[in-house]
């Protein structure tokens, strides 16, 4: 590994109460060693960031904090007591909550109902808790009012009625797992506002992250794993966001600029007029008309929730709309199959892999050929060709460092940065025309990061016309020729990445320029 410029400094060992110990954890899977001898304190009163590679063993960690998993070696303590935690519901009895990426409300709930769900013994569920949760609003500066219906609030919002949930269930320790991966700057803003009061409070937030400059912004301290062992534990004030990325993947902090233009003046992707209403005749799409060129990559930008991945959903034939053409390299497939929009050349990465991207419990190989059953390497005279597969999959394997023992190893079995790997190799190995990425590097480390870009890159050089979807502003300023703004269902605003700010285009997104 690179001797980084400047030296690096650990933290020193603390008097401070600490919060949560973990010491020798170790856990192992058939293929994986997941956890290896991990070794972590995290202060009362502090954020404690934990950062590393996908596969690092992040995850498997704090299920095994939360009592998701049982260690397979290793003690844990919490506020100085040594526990065994057996499910979530000994975590939480332990004062610990996680807050996951992927949030768990229901959106026809308020937020009362939201927050008591499972837990009406301890306030019940009247004016008693309606009470407490305000009290804690008004004390960590979340802002939730008890009796709004969840569909009406915003991501940020959501992200405090989580926060919420954990603290009214007497959490003292809060893992939150890619907390930012959503949000729009000013969001994340706010959320380390409310951070900042949780740790004055005397709490301790386990904040799991790849974007290393939130990290060093906001963190105390800072656990780096690789490859299922504890490298070191470092102080923000102590090291650059460089020799952050080098203790986890040995490489400098990627970029995604493109550098110099390849847009071309053939029209690969146009989409007209296209409109689609919701069953309550809200428009959910309205009047979205775009063009993408051979070799141009098309940002879209917007807060989730405002039409995007219905947008999606529609190129890919995935729902119908009510108005509107989509045309491919001159042929229109408004009336194709989704299965005919793929032979005809589009690639798709989809926003949720689990649902539209992977079959969980079907090996690797299996996944390689999903959308791709009708194509060599998948197919051999009509059947399909399991050796070629498996072997086209060992190659994904090893140019897109998916970290996995083989091709036959179950897709559940991999992090999810690794499934994401898998899934760019898959749809740019299938030689599209135009590739469709929503959030292609959403929860992957800064090396895979990397990759992704630079394959994304290569294939525009080489001609590909990309829709790329994303939160994270910074990589669409860097990756795109061109960004686009959705609000409401509608293109509200057209921005040239080297003339705007991720400051600019959170306002953007957010209407705050509707009034000017």
């Amino acid at each position: 590994m690179p001797t980084p410029a400047t030296p690096i400094a650990e933290t020193a060992p603390a008097e401070t109460e600490l919060a949560v110990r973990l010491r020798g954890i170790g856990k192992r899977f058939p293929g994986v060693i997941a956890n290896d001898d991990i070794n972590i304190d995290v202060r009362r009163g502090t954020i404690h960031a934990i950062v590393g590679e996908n596969g690092a063993g992040k995850s498997t960690l704090m299920k095994i904090l939360y009592g998701v998993q049982p260690p397979d070696s290793g003690t844990i303590e919490i506020g100085g007591a040594p526990v065994a935690l057996h499910s979530p519901a000994d975590a939480i009895k332990a004062g610990v909550g996680m807050v996951f990426q992927h949030f768990m409300l229901a959106d026809n709930l308020t937020v009362l109902e939201n927050v008591v769900l499972g837990a009406e013994r301890r306030h019940g569920i009247g004016a008693k808790a309606r009470a407490e949760i305000t009290r804690l609003s008004d004390a960590y500066g979340l802002g939730i009012e008890p009796d709004r219906l969840v569909e009406d609030l915003g991501v940020g919002a959501r992200q405090r009625v989580e926060i919420l949930k954990v603290l009214y269930r007497g959490a003292r320790v809060i893992i939150l797992d890619e907390p930012t991966a959503v949000l729009v700057p000013q969001e994340v803003d706010e959320l380390f506002g409310n951070l900042r009061e949780l740790k004055a409070e005397g709490l301790s937030v386990i904040f799991i992250s790849h974007k290393l400059d939130e990290v060093l912004s906001v963190a105390d301290e800072i656990t780096v794993i690789r490859r299922g062992t504890t490298v070191r534990t470092v102080e923000p004030a102590g090291i650059t966001a460089r020799q952050l990325a080098e203790l986890m993947v040995g490489s400098e902090l990627p970029s995604p600029s493109t550098e110099t233009s390849t847009v071309t003046d053939h029209v690969l992707l146009r989409v007209e007029h296209l409109s689609l209403p919701s069953p309550e005749g809200r428009p959910v799409l309205d009047d979205i008309s775009f063009a993408i060129h051979r070799g141009e990559v098309l940002g879209i930008a917007g807060v989730e929730g405002n039409g995007q991945a219905e947008l999606v959903e529609s190129i890919m034939g995935m729902r119908a709309t009510s108005t509107g053409l989509v045309e491919l390299d001159g042929v229109d497939l408004s009336d194709r199959s989704v299965h005919e929009r793929r032979e005809g050349g589009i690639g798709y990465i989809p926003e949720d892999r689990h649902r539209h991207g992977l079959l969980l419990d079907s090996p690797l190989w299996e996944n390689r050929i999903l959308g791709h059953q009708s194509r060599p390497p998948s197919v051999n005279h009509g059947l399909i060709d399991k050796r070629a597969a498996r072997a086209d999959t060992a190659r994904i394997i090893e140019q897109y460092d998916v970290r996995t023992p083989g091709p036959d190893v179950l897709a559940r079995a991999l992090s999810g940065g690794n499934q994401q790997k898998l899934i760019v190799g898959r749809e740019m190995s299938g030689d599209p025309v135009l590739l469709i990425a929503s959030h292609p590097t959403r929860g992957v480390d800064v090396g895979a990061q990397a990759a992704i870009w630079g394959h994304i890159k290569d294939a525009r050089r080489n001609g590909l016309a990309v829709l790329l979807i994303s939160a994270d502003l910074d990589e669409l300023i860097g990756l795109s020729d061109r960004i686009e703004v959705i609000l409401r269902g509608g293109f509200v605003g057209s921005f040239d990445p080297e003339d705007v700010t991720p400051q600019q285009l959170g306002s953007a997104m957010t209407g705050a320029g509707e009034q000017a």
